[in-house]
């Protein structure tokens, strides 16, 4: 089986390795064609919960030849249509496309690019961080779920056999969308204020003023999913939000993460997906589009900021 992984962060890194490690054909798709010759040159590197190794792993800026029986997309949401784009011409017959990445919306936008019947959505709870090109830290293991069953059959059950020999916990659904949601409401509840108190996920418990905006911004987006019929995977969401604080309180968020490197974010695809789909079902999200447009000022303000 080959693999076409779009994106050399923490994640497609970590599934790049552990999936060579695995045995399986993979190609690590990097658009910088001078980091991806520096991470062929030195392997990618990763350190922490499943061991310390280095995986020699085919990484390209040009995919021309290749021809995956997987795709699997792990860039930022804001670069997600680029890069449907940029493997469109890379498909068999039966090319799958799967994407674990964070948000509302990517699904659809490579659904467009791709096709409707190539394309499988899921969460991880994997944790990874990105020390360096081609370097990664895998601070955690959690399960991987992908979806839908129908219309995929064989291929997602090869997809999931795949991705649990390469050591993930990986499961199948039909109903995917409801755990989108799920990991969707924890994002709206942690990464935009992190991203604007610079606080660790943890320590947003710690202040009354954190807690309640969280509390507001994740009961907004409740709503909402409630207005689509979601049934989210727990009863309790704030109770769940503050969970995931506790259990990675040490953690950075990934959104703090972008603004600390002066990076894009992907509040439109966190936040900002509980705005749009708001709209839509007629339900005002005032704290989500005020974080939104807080976490979009730094964006335009990177260069003028004084700390």
């Amino acid at each position: 089986m080959e693999f076409l992984i779009v994106g050399p962060g923490a994640m497609g890194c970590l599934f790049a390795a552990r999936l060579n490690n695995a045995g399986f054909n993979v190609t690590l798709l990097d658009h910088n064609s001078k980091r991806a010759e520096e991470i062929s040159r030195q392997g990618i590197i990763v350190e922490g919960a499943s061991g310390n190794y280095k995986e020699s792993v085919r990484v390209t800026a040009d995919p021309a030849d290749i021809k995956p029986d997987i795709i699997l997309f792990c860039v930022k949401s804001g670069k997600t249509e680029e890069a449907a784009v940029s493997v469109k011409n890379n498909l068999h017959e039966s090319t799958v496309a799967a994407t674990l990445q964070n948000g509302l919306g990517n699904t659809e936008i490579i659904k467009k690019i791709l096709g409707e019947d190539r394309v499988l959505s899921g969460i991880t709870s994997e944790g990874a961080t990105l020390l360096g090109n081609g370097r990664v830290k895998h601070a955690g293991t959690g399960s991987t779920v992908l979806g839908p069953v129908k219309g995929f059959g064989v291929r997602l059950a090869k997809t999931v056999e795949a991705f649990s020999k390469a050591g993930f916990q990986t499961s199948q659904v039909e109903n995917v969308e409801d755990l989108i949601w799920g990991k969707l409401i924890i994002n709206v509840g942690i990464n935009a204020l992190t991203a604007i108190t610079g606080l660790k996920n943890g320590k947003l418990l710690k202040f009354e003023e954190t807690l309640e905006i969280m509390k507001d911004a994740v009961n907004e987006a409740v709503m909402v999913s409630e207005a689509k019929n979601i049934k989210l995977p727990y009863d309790d969401p704030i109770k769940r939000v503050m969970e995931v604080c506790e259990s990675t309180s040490d953690n950075v968020a990934s959104m703090l993460q972008d603004v600390i490197s002066k990076r894009p974010t992907e509040v439109d695809f966190i936040n900002g997906a509980v705005c749009r789909e708001g709209k839509i079902a007629g339900i005002n999200t005032p704290v989500n589009l005020t974080l939104t447009r807080l976490i979009k000022a730094i964006h335009s303000s990177y260069s003028e900021r004084t700390f």
